[in-house]
């Protein structure tokens, strides 16, 4: 006997679309963000400068694009698959309304410069707190539907859906934990070395498990669906899955190799990151067999096409990460564009050609009839694969002569680049080259468009979609494969999962918390005055990080061009860290002191008048804003709740009351500073804070700190 219900249609209508909006959204300000790179007065205002679109150009195609995709075809796929309709259409459209609230709130926030300035994580806590509940809304729709199925076994899709949803959980709240100060304002619970290990543990493990994990999911139902043939090997498919969710949360602590993070974290990240491989090439293989017998279809089929493409810059992908992580290619292509381009094989390749694949697979489905165009789909098949290739080969190259530029000595040991901008002049070309691919690829987007616009015309939408299925059995199962157990109780399911990604986490950051050894204190280093960090957080707000590192690597060639490399102890008092992943101006941890207070006054002002040819946007609008010193107890006091000692010397008990004094006096000592160099200027501006914070950074540890803040003091 079967029971007759329906599929609900519009919700995974709902998310399609607005993951092809977003995904022309994201990637139009990734385009503008490529340009700016070349063309520096495309940064043309205080809310468009690329420290501040970057971050915006990573959070929509991550959470909006991928993020609304994963939605799209988890909604569809967990019907289908659990014979049922989802838990609740509320939820449903809670989900959906409350995860494109939080989109738009990113897309306000960050170009105002709200930010935590951490990584793929920028969003400020209201908005963190935001995505906390709309995540527990989508996992109680998810977990109701899996309980009220009517098909027995969780199939593999199901296990990568139910992984996905705790570790993100898992990740998010534990990064996410911050002080607030205000609305728009939090600082990190986290400081130093402790909070880089948290953020690319995070960070990695956003990859893994939101651009990955759900990705893998949807591969195992949708290939096989658009193939017309079953997975190649379900043996394989258990293996993929425990041993990736497993190994993979072990590997954050590769984005910091000869960092100040201890050396041990280090190997454990480089150990779990290659054995990655094999978990990886596993499920590449398990996808591309799936199609054995298929290949005279993949030919003609442009979805096939787009999944075959996505599948193997997958496997691409996670080949190259492991291999990134050895020490010694590590120590070559870190901080270059091989990471760039790396990233987006991933990006681009993996996740934009699944969700395209999906996109003209889902539609017709939807609404009832054929693709409008499957020229117009093979064509944007053409443009996205030359765009892949457009983008990502010129930075690979840009990359690996870019290091040995930064590594280059005469015979007589000296630098032959000294001048950080010599190295990025030459590879401009490389630059034009992406904004080129990126401009293809986003031309085969809007192909993609008209050809779903003329598709949804033709047809009509089925909202509701009549099926049935026969009731679940409550019977004892006895016998089968071990893994049949688990995979009948999705409770047991969610458990086993949260604890093989909990124990890496564990292990890695427990003993970086509390071993004292790990991060050794150095008695010289003191907390920020009241204006440094006035500048700090001004620095944090224009997203400086993405282009300058403050993390010297133990190697000759950057302790010749920068200074001393740094030590766990320098950074106790910075929440949050400020390491970076990508130097596309020069490193400037040893930036305090090196230069007068005019140099950098006129180098905001017009970074080219300091260093021609510098591709660094103007800040002119520092010069113009007032210091918002109303908030400067709040921020002291935030700081001594998370452990910075403001009344110790050479501050006193009751700082926090006379810190607006103390930034006073060291406004004036600037701009008399900078009158004596002919400078006419304000206390009471932005660029002043900004002034202090880059003459105080990295002068700690040496015998004379800036003369400036020590007089202030």
């Amino acid at each position: 006997m079967t029971e007759r219900f329906q599929y609900d249609n519009r919700i995974v209508k709902n998310f399609l679309f607005i993951t092809i909006l977003w995904g022309l959204v994201g990637m139009l300000v990734g385009l503008i963000a490529a340009l700016q790179l070349v063309v520096p007065a495309l940064n043309f205002s205080e809310w468009t400068t690329f420290g501040r679109l970057r971050p915006l150009h990573t959070n929509a195609v991550i959470f909006a694009f991928v993020g609304n995709a994963i939605f799209a075809g988890a909604y569809y796929s967990l019907q289908r698959l659990l014979k049922t309709r989802m838990f609740s259409d509320v939820l449903s459209k809670i989900h959906f309304w409350g995860w494109q609230l939080i989109i738009v709130s990113a897309a306000i926030t960050l170009p105002l410069g709200m930010t935590t300035g951490k990584e793929y994580a920028e969003l400020e806590w209201p908005i963190d707190i935001a995505i906390t509940m709309v995540w527990v809304v989508f996992g109680i729709n998810m977990f109701g539907t899996i309980l009220q199925r009517r098909e027995r076994h969780l199939y593999v899709a199901i296990w990568f859906y139910i992984a996905t949803w705790v570790t993100v959980a898992m990740l998010h709240i534990v990064n996410s934990i911050e002080l607030p100060i205000s609305m728009t304002k939090s600082y990190s619970w986290y400081a130093g070395v402790q909070d880089a290990l948290v953020q690319w543990w995070y960070g990695h493990n956003a990859v893994a498990f939101f651009l990955t994990t759900p990705f893998l999911g949807l591969m195992y139902y949708f290939l096989p669906k658009a193939a017309n043939r079953p997975v190649y090997s379900y043996r394989l498919s258990i293996i993929h899955f425990w041993s990736l969710i497993f190994l993979y949360i072990w590997a954050g602590p590769h984005h910091l190799l000869y960092s100040a993070l201890p050396e041990w974290a280090q190997s454990l990240g480089v150990v779990f990151s290659v054995m990655l491989i094999a978990p990886s090439w596993g499920g590449m293989l398990n996808g591309l067999l799936t199609l054995r017998g298929a290949w005279d279809r993949v030919r003609e089929d442009p979805v096939l096409k787009f999944f075959v493409v996505a599948v193997t810059c997958y496997g691409m992908s996670t080949l190259e990460g492991p291999l990134l992580s050895i020490k010694f290619i590590n120590a070559i292509t870190h901080f270059t564009d091989w990471i760039v381009a790396h990233v987006h094989i991933g990006g681009i390749g993996w996740n934009g050609f699944m969700t395209f694949g999906m996109v003209y697979w889902m539609v017709p489905r939807l609404f009832g009839t054929k693709l409008y165009s499957t020229k117009l789909a093979n064509v944007h098949f053409w443009l996205g694969t030359l765009g892949i290739i457009f983008y990502a080969i010129p930075l690979y190259f840009a990359g690996f002569f870019q290091s040995l530029m930064w590594k280059q000595f005469t015979p007589d040991g000296f630098l032959v680049y000294k001048n950080f901008l010599d190295t990025l002049l030459e590879i401009q070309y490389a630059y034009w080259l992406r904004a080129i691919g990126g401009s293809i690829y986003l031309i085969g987007a809007f192909v993609m468009v008209y050809n779903v616009v003329k598709t949804v015309k033709s047809g009509k939408l089925i909202a509701n979609e009549d099926a049935e299925a026969a009731p679940l059995e409550k019977v004892k199962v006895t016998g089968g494969h071990w893994h049949t157990w688990i995979e009948r109780r999705p409770i047991q399911m969610l458990v086993f999962s949260l604890i093989a990604v909990a124990i890496g986490g564990i292990i890695e950051m427990v003993p970086t918390f509390l071993v004292e050894s790990n991060v050794p204190t150095i008695s010289s280093v003191k907390p920020y005055t009241p204006l440094e960090l006035h500048g700090r957080d001004i620095y944090v707000r224009e997203g400086c990080y993405t282009c300058h590192s403050q993390m010297i690597r133990p190697f000759r060639s950057e302790t010749e061009r920068y200074g001393e490399y740094a030590k766990a102890g320098e950074f106790v008092y910075d929440h949050p860290f400020q390491w970076g992943s990508k130097r596309t101006g020069p490193d400037l941890l040893r930036i305090g002191g090196k230069y007068p207070n005019s140099w950098h006054y006129y180098h905001m002002w017009d970074p080219t008048s300091m260093s021609p040819g510098s591709l660094m946007p103007a800040y002119s609008h520092m010069f113009e804003n007032l210091l918002d010193t109303t908030t400067t107890r709040k921020k002291i006091e935030a700081m001594l709740t998370l452990g910075v000692p403001y009344e110790e010397a050479p501050y006193s008990e009751g700082f926090a009351a006379r810190a607006n004094e103390h930034l006073q006096a060291q406004s004036i000592a600037i701009v008399e500073d900078l009158k004596k160099a002919g400078i006419e200027t304000m206390p009471d501006r932005e660029i002043i804070a900004m002034i202090a914070y880059l003459q105080r950074v990295g002068t700690d540890i040496k015998a004379k700190p800036n003369a400036t803040a020590q007089a202030a003091r």
